[in-house]
Order: C-alpha cells, then structure tokens, then sequence
C-alpha cells in the first residue's frame, strides 16, 4: 500500500532550534498524528538517535511527552524523540493495537512509515531507533521488537507487558535488549500472569534466553532515598548476551501502575530512580548491531590491569561514548585518559 506522506510545517534543511513540532502522514487511509522534539543541538550534518514514546490507553501524544518526559535529556544528548497518537477503537477509546480492543488498525506499518517520513527531513541514525511506552505504549514497543527489529535497536517498557502467545510469534532478527519497569502492585497490568498477559518474571526470562544472557540475573537494591513514596526499587540485570545485549528489570515493590520518577502520577509511584533517565541509561548503550564500543581499534579499555569505570565529558557530566568528541575515560586506579575518537 502507498503511503502519503504530509508535513505540516517548512523545514530548514541544515541547523535546527529547538523545536515541538506537530505533525501528521496519511497512513491506511487514516490520518496520522505526532508530536517530534528536536533538541537546539541538532545540526543536519551528524546523524543522531531517534526514541519513540509511545502513550497508554485512553492516553495521547501530547499526554506522554509529559508524563514520561525525555525532552530535557534529549537537549543534552542530542537525540529526536517521536510522540506518536494512537487511534479510537471500538469503545472510542485512543489505543495502539496490540491485538485486544477489538481494533485493526496497522499501528506497525504506521510505526514504519513514520520513521521513514523522519528520516526523510533529518539525518537519523537508523541503527540507532529505540521504542519506550507507558501501558498500552509498553505493549506496542514489545510488538514492534517482535515484529520490526529490523528497525529496532532496544526497547523499554514502564508498566506494559506481552500478551498469552507472543513467545510463540516473537523471534527477532538480531539479539534484543529490553529493559522493564513495573510495580509489583499494578493493578492495571498485573505483574503475575493475567488472562490475556504473561507475567513479568516469565517475560524476562523469555528475553534472557532469546539473548543468550546469564540463567541468573545479578540483584541489587535501589537506595531509599525518598522514604515517603511508599515503595522501593530493586534492579534486576541479566548480562553477557549475544552482541553485549542485556535485559534489565527495575522490580517497583509496592509500586503501583505509574511512570517512577514523574510528579504527573496517580497512585504509588517511585520516587528513588527516574523511570526516562534509566530507560536512556539503558538505549545509549546500544545500536541495533549490539552493545556500542567504548574501544578503539588500537586499545581495550582494560589498559595495564585497570578497568573503566565510567566516561565523562568536559563538562564532568557522565556520558557514553559518542565519536570525534572529546571525552574523559576514568579507571578505577584513580587515573583518566583525554581521547578523541575519530570516525
């Protein structure tokens, strides 16, 4: 099928300011809406990530660029991020059909087509094109690691799950990080099995085994530093997959179904981790390749038996690497190394 693609606004074709863009293309016969962020920094001459935020049920686009807010981190890091809008379904209520809802709308042809109409006006880095979501928005980004990771580097769910018989169908193209956020008290989407959904542990281990991580995942707790949020988080990780790939779980005890780390919550939500910070912790990690290098050809980042601890840009913030950028790379003998890789 054809796909009509319209832009809303005129477009310069070099160096952006920061802009919110509302946005529509004509998939299926149906007009379909966004709201993409580009961040000051863009410049048409250096390809940069593209993060999709994908809404729950009953919610919208502009809803979600609020609730699970990545603009701030967007600036700094220097990636677009796409807010997508659902459709009604049957009930007249906006959704992303993950197969309940009784709706048959391509919403995986639409995710597709809008990432080529963005493609189309910026340089994206197609290698580099992650999904996140809350609820229903987690949902769809489990789809569309099942069914277009040819496009999809990582995912991150806050609060969404899998249907019954995904693990079925689901058999991706390359080995797929994943990273799930989700309260153990949801009364929404229930972190045990439900009718329709699987529950989480057996998600993580689906994903752990497709990945070729560790049997057994390496648990910490989160510190407590709000002690009036009435919960606490424990971080879940699965290591040494295929490719570097990981599969990460921040376990909400108590938490209930919200987005940790915003103030536009309804229930018991977490205060002591921020649910976007995390989720582009997690993303900046990887290209659909696997785990990004942080070496160069010449020399491992284990140098005279020291070990990287972390990288650092010149403005002491923490970082990942980024190519022809000076950055700071600190061991854990207390020395640092200026590097400028060059691609």
């Amino acid at each position: 099928m054809k796909t009509l693609f319209s832009i809303l606004i005129c477009l310069p074709l070099f160096t952006f300011g920061q802009q919110t863009i509302n946005g529509s293309i004509t998939h299926g016969g149906l007009q379909r809406d966004y709201i993409l962020y580009v961040p000051a920094s863009y410049s048409a001459a250096t390809s940069v990530p593209l993060v999709f935020n994908f809404h729950g049920y009953t919610g919208s686009a502009y809803s979600q660029m609020w609730h699970g807010d990545f603009r701030t981190i967007a600036d700094t890091e220097g990636f677009i991020i796409v807010h997508p809008e659902g459709t009604l379904d049957n009930s007249g209520i906006s959704h992303w059909n993950v197969g309940w809802g009784g709706s048959n709308v391509d919403d995986i042809g639409f995710t597709e087509a809008l990432m080529d109409s963005i493609s189309a006006i910026y340089n994206i880095d197609n290698s580099r094109i992650y999904s996140t979501g809350m609820s229903n928005g987690g949902f769809m980004s489990y789809q569309l690691s099942c069914e277009l990771s040819d496009r999809i580097a990582a995912i991150a769910s806050v609060t969404g799950s899998m249907n019954i018989g995904w693990f079925n169908s689901c058999n991706p193209n390359h080995p797929m990080p994943v990273m799930e956020i989700h309260g153990t008290s949801d009364p929404t989407v229930s972190y045990n099995a439900s009718s329709f959904t699987e529950a989480i542990p057996s998600i993580l281990d689906f994903w752990a085994n497709f990945n070729n991580c560790n049997n057994t995942p390496i648990i910490t707790n989160v510190p407590n530093t709000n002690t009036t949020d009435g919960c606490t988080a424990e971080h879940q990780i699965w290591e040494n997959g295929t490719n570097g790939a990981t599969v990460e779980h921040y376990k909400i005890i108590d938490g209930e179904h919200t987005w940790p780390g915003s103030i536009f919550n309804n229930g018991i939500s977490n205060q002591d981790i921020n649910a976007t910070e995390k989720i582009w912790e997690f993303f900046s990690k990887y290209d659909i390749n696997g785990l990004i290098s942080t070496s160069t050809a010449i020399e491992d980042n284990i140098i005279k038996n020291k070990h990287m601890i972390k990288i650092i840009d010149v403005l002491g913030r923490e970082t990942n690497y980024k190519p022809n950028t000076p950055l700071f790379y600190i061991y854990d003998d207390g020395t640092a190394d200026k590097r400028i890789i060059i691609e």
